[in-house]
């Protein structure tokens, strides 16, 4: 009877010491607003600093990246240039971002004729699994850039899986 009268106030006092005490706010990264950083479009690509990659057998087009645009920010997305050559000859170029975390991707601008760029009209990040066409950016995303949606950590680790067509980490 004693051990109870003891134990009430006790369970009481706790329980309002509890309500008393703010919540617990963590401060991690995670709970921060993500913020693009800004983006410096590259020198137009020159033959000697393209590296093909395998985006699959979906398509006869060749995918090339110029290794000297690869760009990793700190806002955790990497930039480089895109390449892809059709059959007959006929290049597209583009500037373009992968946001790993998101699997999300970003086209800053397109190359032209004169070899400059054109900034893209529509730059917004869009989801990589909602664009049928985007094999290529799959492919660099899920195997070489973002392995397990994480970023390389350096542009020498980005080249060394475009070279052997996939990240190390990477089990097939």
């Amino acid at each position: 009877m004693k051990l109870q009268r003891l134990l009430i106030p006790l369970i009481g006092a706790s329980l309002l010491f509890a309500c008393a005490k703010p919540p617990f706010k963590d401060e991690f990264e995670s709970d921060k607003p993500w913020v693009e950083q800004m983006t410096q479009l590259p020198a137009y690509p020159e033959a000697k600093n393209l590296m093909a990659f395998d985006a699959g057998a979906v398509t006869s087009n060749q995918y090339l990246v110029d290794t000297t645009s690869i760009k990793i920010g700190q806002d955790g997305v990497i930039r480089f240039t895109l390449v892809i050559k059709s059959s007959s000859n006929a290049m597209n170029v583009s500037y373009e971002g992968l946001r790993c975390a998101t699997s999300e991707r970003k086209l800053y601008a397109l190359g032209r004729d004169d070899k400059t760029w054109a900034q893209s009209r529509v730059s917004e990040w869009q989801k990589l699994d909602l664009v049928r066409q985007f094999y290529a950016q799959r492919e660099l995303a899920k195997n070489i850039f973002c392995p397990h949606q994480q970023i390389v950590s350096t542009t020498e680790e980005a080249v060394q899986a475009l070279k052997t067509g996939m990240h190390r980490s990477i089990i097939r």
